[in-house]
Order: structure tokens, then sequence, then C-alpha cells
């Protein structure tokens, strides 16, 4: 009811993405206004960025059952990430000190959604030494103190609206300001849009893209929230960086990549449905074989162009952690995964882990045929990566 009520209350200045020229003139607006209230002219990589955003405006707006809702959340925000970029880049143009510090060994959790990547998230970032982004601070990068405290609200805020709007969605995928969360809220050119919509042209286009400048971002973001902090090791957090670990080891020469391995049998089916929720709050209809369709080939490509990536890497810059051993068995295999990592496991993180894991909502089994395809499809598009997967389980 509540999504109902807020849908229409929106409808009407929500009309103007049904024209494509109207929805570029309302983004070229934006943007105006947005540059005006920024300190920093935007540079030829932030014109790029802007463009890519547009584009992506543009894709939404060209969905016929995209909700009034859906649309208000897509245009603000990109108003906010281009808000954020520029202050971060205002940031490092004012003091030069602060793109001067590395980022070292930073951690990235890799592999497919619903692997317990966001367990291990939260496990690895809990230890004294190491530091992960929270998700107000990916959005409201490096505001002054008083301005920072009614960011981080008013992202709590947005979080709360979000938990009330589809509460099954926060069931699955849940989301709070404070918390470790998915570096996308930094990255622009991901496979994550499409979870909130079926967007065709983004697709092809997202496969032509180079994301280096997606992860030269993130190290801007990084350097910004380190500067003037003791320095603590990065632990972050996106599945999708698998098919990027060539490109996160060229801005990030010292990365370490834990990965994530789960049955793709289980964990496609489980994806698409927590990619069904967020469909729903976007979309008037989801059709779940669309979904199918779209996240099946997705996932598989990603992880083949990981494991293809990572025989260019040395042994110690990936660490294979199984799902079913980490999720069942925490305390035997987080210590050996501080391990892999250079970490030390401490009383502190022992007694942490407890707390975590009373959090943790444990996954269950989605049907396979509600999207479209069954055991064989899956063994077909992931190929030998099963056989992988349940050797490393042992």
């Amino acid at each position: 009811m509540r999504r109902m009520v807020l849908n229409a209350a929106l409808g009407r200045s929500a009309r103007v993405r049904r024209d494509p020229a109207e929805t570029l003139a309302l983004w070229r607006k934006c943007i105006r206004e947005t540059v005006a209230a920024a300190d920093t002219e935007p540079d030829l990589r932030d014109w790029e960025f802007i463009e890519d955003l547009g584009f992506l405006l543009q894709c939404f707006a060209a969905v016929p059952e995209l909700t009034p809702l859906g649309w208000t959340l897509q245009l603000r925000g990109a108003v906010h990430r281009l808000e954020n970029r520029l202050r971060v880049k205002w940031i490092h143009a004012q003091n030069p000190l602060v793109g001067a510090a590395p980022v070292e060994r930073p951690i990235f959790i890799v592999g497919l959604p619903r692997a317990a990547t966001g367990l291990a998230h939260r496990v690895l970032a809990a230890a004294p030494g190491h530091r992960a982004p929270h998700l107000w601070e990916m959005q409201r990068t490096g505001l002054p103190r008083d301005d920072a405290a009614r960011g981080r609200t008013a992202i709590e805020r947005q979080v709360a609206a979000l938990r009330r709007l589809a509460p099954d969605y926060d069931a699955a995928r849940p989301l709070r300001a404070d918390r470790p969360e998915e570096h996308t809220a930094v990255l622009w050119r991901t496979y994550a849009p499409l979870a909130a919509a079926p967007l065709p042209e983004y697709r092809t286009w997202l496969d032509q893209q180079d994301a280096t400048g997606d992860y030269e971002y993130l190290k801007l973001v990084l350097q910004v929230l380190q500067y003037g902090a003791p320095p603590r090791r990065w632990i972050l957090r996106f599945p999708g960086d698998v098919a990027h670990l060539d490109v996160i080891r060229h801005v990030f020469p010292d990365a370490v990549f834990v990965w994530m391995h789960r049955d793709p049998v289980a964990a496609v089916p489980s994806f698409c449905s927590t990619v069904e929720r967020l469909t729903a709050l976007h979309c008037k209809e989801v059709d779940p074989l669309a979904i199918g369709r779209t996240w099946l080939p997705v996932l598989a490509e990603s992880i083949e162009r990981g494991r293809k990536l990572r025989r260019s890497l040395p042994d110690d810059a990936v660490a294979d952690v199984n799902y079913h051993r980490f999720t069942g068995y925490p305390h035997e295999f987080a210590p050996r995964l501080f391990e892999r990592i250079g970490a030390l496991w401490t009383v502190s993180d022992r007694n942490g882990l407890n707390a975590i894991l009373d959090e943790h909502r444990p996954d269950h089994e989605y049907a396979m045929d509600r999207y479209g395809f069954g055991k064989p499809d899956v063994e077909a598009a992931f190929g030998d990566y099963r056989e992988q997967v349940a050797a490393l389980r042992g």
C-alpha cells in the first residue's frame, strides 16, 4: 500500500521520463544545478562520468513498466553520485596530501552473489587493523563533521524508507547506513543496475566499457576516507569485481582477493530471487523468466572471465573460500582465512564473530524453474566451475 501511494504521488513529476528528449533535458538541468553548487569545475573524465550516468537514465526511462518510484530513485541516485564525485575531486585538489597516501594491500571480496560475501565482509572488516567503507560514507564522502552527521542521518532515513517499502527485499539483502556495504555506490559501470530493471541496451553497452576509471575513482574515495586516520587495511566487497581482477591489480598493485565459492546451482536462483524483489520496487510487473535469461549468462561470464584473469596473478594474490565450509564452520575457517591474507586472528575477532553470526541470516533454497532454467542449464553455463567448488569443499 505504501508503495502504491508513493507511486501515485510521484507520478506527475516522473512522467517526463516517457519522452527521451525531456529525460535528457531534465538530466542536463540537474547537471547545471549540481555543478553550479559545487566548488569545482568538472574535467574531461567527470564529463565522461556524467554522460555515462545520462545514458543509464535514458535506459531506465525506456523501460515501459518502470514506476514513478523507480524513476525517482534512479534520478536522485545519479544526482547524488555526481555531487559526491565533485566533492571528492575538490578535496583532492585542495589538499594534495590526500592523494599522496597509498592504499596498501586492500582486500577485495569477489565471487558469485549469495556466496556469503557479505558475511566474509563483516568478519574481515571487524578486525582491529581493518576498515570497510560504510554505505553513508560512500554516498556522502568527505563532508565536514557537522554536515557528515546530517548526511549520515539522511542515508539512514533513505534506508529505513526502503525497508518499509520493500520489506521482502530487506529480508534477503539488508542495507544499513552505518555498516560495511558493497562499493557499487562508488562504481558506475557495473552489472548492478540490471538488478533493478531489464536494461538490454545498458547490458550491451556495459560489455564494451573499460572499468579502469571506476577503480581509479574508488581509490580517490578511499584516500579521502583514510586521510588523517590511523592506517588500516581496506576490506572491500562487490562480487562483480571478479570480472576485473586485472584492472584492480593495475590500480591497486598489491590488492588481494578473497574469492568466495558456492555451487552456482544454489547461488544463481538465490540471487535471482533477490533481483526479483528489487525489480518489484522499480517495475509495475516483474517477469521472473526474463530475470533468469539475463542473470544466468551475466554471472557465468563474470566467473569465467575471473578464472581466466587469475591465471596471471601470483598464488598469494587470491584466497579461495568455500561457502559451505565458511558458513558451516566459521570458527574453524575464519582464522584460516585471516592467516591466508596475512592478518592476525585475535581473541577480539573470535568474540566478535559470535555477534556477527547471531545477525547472519542463512540462505534458503530457491526453485530454478521459476527463472526458466534447470540444473543442466547452470552446468552448461558454468562448465567445470562446479567441480572446482566441490573440490574446495573437500
